[in-house]
């Protein structure tokens, strides 16, 4: 366990010290310095990046004049990171004096040779063609969000994931400025298939949602009004400080195969497993085991319950927690189903399994979710939502009459259709999660998502556009102000509220939002946390922590990305005059996080209720699931 700050963030520094090492060793000699020493024989170059840029401006030196290349259009630097996630991690030199280019192509292999360069001008003029990203003979990387570039204007220079970390140090800031608009340009023209023209932006932006491409432009007042109804809300007394740290309470084996996580806000918690579920005790430090373990095996469902055949992917507390409902997938890598199990938590039986059926046709359903975020205490519930790619729904496990329906005389059991819509086709929704109110909050393939509202399935109130990547998971806060998405590559955070024409401030969950609509903020991993992460791991489940009380406030962000557990500040993140945001290009990027390093990848990470909060902690204990072992973390201040 750890918590981890960005590391590549180390200067490009340059040293006439590193020069003296053994030879093979790159310096870290800063590009200036190049120029000045090719330039003249003078005095020593000063360490400072503002003292050489003071020196050559008293010499009248051009930074684009590189004696030693006249002719090299599109100079840079390029550093590699080594070391990875060691003590002797650091920035070497690659190239002392390199050039990069975009180019199109319709192929990825990489080739170096003379020959492929001609061909990729060729493949300019193929509609199938995309845009790629190349720096001397060493990178070749198509122009994507799995880059993971990130810009610092300041200093200026760039770093990305390319079969590593690279680094690229311009000579100008007007050189730093073109490279910044050309990728920006490349990566909407590949994300979209369109050019990078203000006419195309709002073709797939839409004009009340241009702020999206041109973050200088949108009305970020309702981030500061946020963070100045934050600072008064009761909710957030305690205030969370830099000096928090996460401090592993407990960790235990489990009974193996974990592949859900289902968080009480009662007296349990429980692990679904491939054979089972186990109960163990929520504590004010976390979770741990009680010693009670039920198998879907025992024979308990008189009907020949099918659960111990499946492997259950999803499950949902209902019902004060005394009941479970599991969704086990038809096809392995899909999530579609045409039934559910309920699972009794005190008899330990599966009591039934539900079919989805409409109008007399057998339907399949990808999510369920709770009526709202603390329908699950409701003793008396008897509804939950659901979502397929096409359908967004209530569930009824009473009869149309409102009677609960006769287990004991039915063959398999019809959940009604109480409430919903039948989409004809095109909406490709992927997940969906409630506020407190009942209010719907749907993530879709194309990256859109769209806000219901607690009296309408049919039409969304808001539909935020997307930014290209598919949305795998979604949640939204209590009081329904702020969406949390997941995408592969990075998190999206979108706030909701508004005023309306008579000065009334809302959500868009309850009215449309016109143009007054603020950018979003990304939640990302640096280039080197992204490698280390590995290539195929990808964002997963990011949520806010748990609350279920009007006033009462989120304090962070969680997500999971292969062995990592990622940890955001969500007062940080909303805080405009953050550090992270200072000299960014684009929609403003938070990459102030703390890591938590498990052995195995994690198959959820997720905080307790609220409740469960101790007086000297601002948070309830972070729970961590891997498939063989469960840790709880508490954040608290360092001594």
């Amino acid at each position: 366990m750890g918590g981890a700050h960005s590391r590549e963030d180390l200067e490009l520094i340059d040293s006439d010290e590193e020069e003296q090492q053994s030879e093979g060793e790159e310096n870290f000699q800063d590009a200036e310095e190049k120029i000045q020493r090719s330039a003249e024989r003078g005095p020593r170059t000063p360490a400072s990046v503002d003292d050489v840029e003071a020196k050559l401006k008293a010499l009248k030196l051009k930074y684009a004049s590189t004696s030693q290349n006249p002719n090299l259009k599109n100079a840079v630097k390029l550093y590699v990171h080594v070391g990875g996630n060691t003590p002797k991690a650091k920035w070497v030199t690659s190239e002392k004096l390199t050039s990069y280019s975009f180019c199109k192509t319709c192929r990825m292999e990489v080739d170096d040779d003379e020959e492929d360069v001609e061909e990729e001008d060729e493949d300019e003029e193929r509609e199938d063609s995309w845009w790629i990203l190349r720096v001397g003979s060493k990178i070749r990387v198509k122009v994507s969000a799995e880059m993971q570039m990130k810009t610092f204007g300041r200093e200026r220079r760039v770093d990305f994931v390319a079969r590593g970390v690279w680094a690229l140090k311009f000579f100008t800031v007007e050189d730093y400025r073109v490279f910044v608009a050309k990728y920006t340009d490349c990566m909407f023209e590949n994300t979209y298939g369109y050019e990078a023209t203000e006419q195309n932006r709002v073709k797939v932006y839409g004009k009340d949602f241009i702020g999206w491409a041109k973050p200088e432009a949108a009305d970020d007042s309702v981030w500061e009004d946020a963070e100045e109804s934050l600072l008064r809300s009761p909710g957030s007394a305690t205030p969370v400080r830099a000096n928090q740290d996460l401090r592993e309470e407990f960790e235990e084996a489990a009974h193996g195969g974990i592949q859900s996580l289902a968080l009480g806000a009662l007296d349990n918690s429980f692990l679904v497993g491939d054979s089972g579920i186990q109960v163990v005790k929520n504590y004010s430090h976390g979770i741990q085991g009680k010693g009670v373990y039920v198998n879907f095996d025992d024979g308990s469902y008189r009907g020949g319950s099918n659960l111990a055949r499946s492997t259950p992917r999803k499950a949902l507390l209902m019902k004060a927690e005394t009941n479970m409902l599991l969704m086990s997938p038809m096809n392995e890598g899909k999530p579609h189903t045409t039934g559910l199990h309920q699972f009794d938590i005190e008899t330990g039986k599966v009591v039934t399994e539900w079919k989805f059926e409409k109008d007399g046709t057998d339907i399949t359903m990808k999510d369920i979710a709770n009526d709202s975020k603390g329908a699950q205490l409701d003793p008396s519930g008897s509804t939950f939502l659901g979502l397929d790619d096409n359908r967004l729904c209530r569930w009824d496990m009473r009869d149309r009459k409102g009677m609960v329906q006769d287990l004991a005389s039915a063959n398999t059991p019809i959940l009604n259709w109480n409430q919903g819509h039948q989409f004809s086709r095109g909406t490709n929704f992927q997940c969906f999660a409630s506020t407190g109110d009942g209010s719907i909050v749907v993530g879709s393939l194309d990256g859109k998502i769209r806000l219901y509202s607690i009296n309408s399935m049919r039409q969304a109130k808001t539909a935020f556009p997307g930014l290209g990547s598919p949305i795998t998971h979604v949640d939204v806060t209590y009081d329904g102000k702020w969406i949390l998405g997941t995408t592969d590559t990075y998190l999206i955070l979108i706030c909701t509220m508004f005023t309306d024409k008579d000065g009334k401030t809302k959500t868009g969950f309850a009215g449309r939002m016109g143009n007054r609509i603020s950018a979003p903020r990304l939640l990302k991993l640096n280039p080197l946390d992204s490698h280390l992460a590995g290539t195929n791991n990808k964002f997963r489940n990011a949520q806010f922590s748990w609350v279920t009380e009007n006033g009462k406030q989120e304090r962070h962000l969680v997500a999971t990305v292969g062995k990592f557990s990622v940890i955001w500040n969500f007062q940080q993140v909303k805080d405009g005059s953050h550090e992270c945001y200072l000299n960014q290009e684009g929609l403003k990027s938070c990459y102030c996080y703390k890591i938590v390093l498990k052995d195995d990848s994690i198959v959820d990470s997720r905080f307790m209720h609220d409740k469960f909060a101790v007086t000297d902690s601002p948070e309830a204990p972070l729970v961590i699931a891997t498939p063989l072992k469960v840790s709880s973390f508490s954040i608290s201040s360092r001594r």
